[in-house]
Order: C-alpha cells, then sequence, then structure tokens
C-alpha cells in the first residue's frame, strides 16, 4: 500500500469503529443556479479561479452550518462535552491519481464564491501534484465530497472523524417536475445529495431540516446572498 492508502485505511477504520452513521438522502433543483453559476463564470475566470458547483456548495454548506451549529462541532468523549466550533473550515474530497486526499478550505463563511472557487482550483491542483502541507489537510469542521462530475445517484460517505457530519453530492440529472400553477410538468436540473452523520450528537430530524435548508439555499440563489 502507499502512505496515502494507510493513511486511509487508519482513518476510515478508526471512524468507522468510533461513529455511529446514519444517511439522510435528498434533492435540489439546481435550474436557477446552474444559470446563474454559468452566467457569472467568465467574471471568475477573468479573476484566475473557475465558479464551479463545488464553490458554491461551499457557501452554502457554511450558511448551514452557523444556522445548525450542532453540525459544526465534535464530541469530547471524555469530558461527556459537546465542542462548538467558532470557525467553519470545510474539507474537500478530492480525487488524485494517488488515492483520495481532503484539502481544507479556511474561514469558508468569510469568503465570496468567487474567492473560494480560486482557492478550491489552488488546493485541488496542489492535491493532484503531491505539494499538500499537512497542515493544508487539517483542522476541519465539515467535509464535502462532490461525485458529480464522475456520476452516480447517490451514496453514503463516511463521516470524517473528530468531524460529525458530511456531505455527499452526485451527478444532476434533468427530470420532470410538476408545476402547479401551470398544471404540467416541466423540466428541471436536480441535483441529489446525502448527508451522513454522527447519530450520537444528530438526530433524523436535524438531519433532514438541514438538508432542507441546504435544499432551499441551491434552489433560490437569493437565500444564499440573504443568509450567507
Amino acid at each position: 500500500m502507499s502512505g496515502i492508502r494507510r493513511a486511509t485505511v487508519r482513518s476510515m477504520a478508526q471512524a468507522w469503529s468510533l461513529v455511529p452513521m446514519v444517511t439522510q438522502f435528498d434533492k435540489a433543483d439546481v435550474t436557477e443556479m446552474e444559470a446563474l453559476r454559468k452566467k457569472y463564470g467568465p467574471r471568475a475566470e477573468k479573476k484566475g479561479g473557475k465558479l464551479t458547483m463545488t464553490a458554491i456548495l461551499l457557501k452554502v454548506a457554511a450558511a448551514a452550518l452557523k444556522a445548525f451549529p450542532k453540525f459544526n462541532a465534535s464530541i469530547d468523549t471524555a469530558s461527556n462535552e459537546v465542542v462548538f466550533k467558532d470557525y467553519i473550515h470545510i474539507g474537500v474530497a478530492v480525487d488524485t491519481p494517488t488515492g483520495l486526499l481532503v484539502p481544507v478550505i479556511r474561514d469558508v463563511d468569510k469568503k465570496g464564491v468567487i474567492q473560494l472557487g480560486l482557492e478550491l482550483g489552488e488546493i485541488a491542483a496542489k492535491a493532484r501534484d503531491r505539494k499538500l502541507t499537512p497542515e493544508e489537510m487539517q483542522g476541519a469542521s465539515f467535509t464535502i465530497s462532490n461525485l458529480g462530475g464522475i456520476g452516480g445517484t447517490g451514496f453514503t460517505p463516511i463521516v470524517n472523524w473528530p468531524e460529525v457530519a458530511i456531505m455527499g453530492v452526485s451527478r444532476s440529472s434533468m427530470e420532470p417536475v410538476w408545476n402547479a400553477e401551470k398544471g404540467e410538468f416541466e423540466p428541471r436540473n436536480i441535483m441529489p445529495f446525502s448527508l451522513t452523520y454522527d447519530h450520537r450528537l444528530i438526530d433524523g430530524a436535524d438531519a433532514a431540516r438541514f438538508c432542507r435548508f441546504v435544499a432551499e439555499m441551491l434552489e433560490d440563489p437569493f437565500l444564499l446572498g440573504f443568509e450567507g
């Protein structure tokens, strides 16, 4: 095994043995968000970055973590305490030729989407070139794994302990959605996503509300600016 694979074995086995995990599935209508992403993509490119859906998801997740601070916490079993983080650092899973790496974007809540896209591109390139420092892979309070660029309709990501939740995103596709006002089906761009959480701290109703919040942010771009 490579060094990266050995580290993955250790961390995944530890997480699986310590954390009782449950996965919540949901969908978001990203039709309007995709239209805005394509419209403002050239502006991001002029600044040297890309306005990707992952960059948008970082901002959406930061808003959700502020609204639901329990998801931005960890459990201290030695003292029987819940540790709430006063920062929002989000790990982003990156597929590299040598294995999965999870660099961390820091203070996501304090940055704009274009800035996040720029940082995301830079740190993903470092991950693929195996130039990440240990510090750049530590300190996350939440993680996002976006497999939409590859495919799939859903998956159950493993919580990256000591975090208490992780979001998994799958490929968007056009689906017929009923429009009650028009009385007809219309094609909409639907993105499936999942949320795996530590059931010791988070209950199913909490996870469902968190997912609905994320979906609403993605479905109405105005809310992202309003809440984020």
